[in-house]
C-alpha cells in the first residue's frame, strides 16, 4: 500500500507543478481513497501527514529521507476527567 500511495503523490507533485487540474483532483481521489482503506496498516505518522494534505512530507518520510521537515503540530493535551 506505501509503495501505490508513494507512486500516486509523486504523480499529484508533478500535477501541481504542471497546473494539471485533471491530474490533482484525481491525485487527490485517489490519495483519500487509499488512506480511508488502509488506515488500519499505515504507520501513524504517514496518516498524520496524508489527513493534514502535507503531501511533500508524506512522501519524503515514505522515501525514508532522514530530512523530513518538522511540521507545527502542538502535542495533544490530555482532556480534564
Amino acid at each position: 500500500m506505501e509503495a501505490q500511495i508513494k507512486d500516486n503523490l509523486i504523480h499529484l507533485l508533478d500535477g501541481i507543478k504542471r497546473s494539471d487540474a485533471n491530474a490533482i483532483l484525481a491525485g487527490l481521489e485517489r490519495l483519500d481513497h487509499q488512506l480511508a482503506q488502509g488506515r488500519p496498516g499505515l504507520h501513524p505518522q504517514l496518516v498524520h501527514y496524508l489527513e493534514g494534505r502535507s503531501y511533500a512530507k508524506a512522501l519524503a518520510w515514505l522515501g525514508g529521507d532522514p530530512a523530513v521537515p518538522t511540521g507545527s503540530c502542538a502535542p495533544r493535551r490530555p482532556t480534564a476527567s
